[in-house]
């Protein structure tokens, strides 16, 4: 994958994560395409948020089966990436409080 506008999907906000992004954890949680590998990750967050990544892990999500009424049907997999933050930085999307 070559081109870094499609790497980063969207933040994934929630009670966890947020608990993860304070000051002395500084980790953040994305959404990434289910292609990318971690290099592409940190170049992209780093050139588009402008901010120094020390580390990155990722992990596949599985798919989960859902219901809606008597119709049965799948939610799709999809791919997180937790990144770790040099002390300095931090990144304004999260903090909504």
């Amino acid at each position: 994958m070559k081109d870094l506008t499609k790497v980063l999907i969207r933040p994934v906000v929630t009670e966890k994560t947020t608990d993860l992004s304070t000051e002395t954890k500084n980790k953040y949680v994305f959404q990434v395409a289910t292609d990318a590998n971690k290099h592409e990750i940190k170049q992209a967050v780093e050139k588009y948020l402008g901010v120094k990544v020390l580390d990155v892990r990722t992990m596949r999500m599985p798919s989960k089966p859902k219901r809606m009424g008597r119709h049965e049907g799948r939610r799709p997999a999809w791919k997180k990436a937790i990144l770790t933050l040099a002390p300095e930085d931090k990144i304004e999307m999260f903090d909504v409080v």
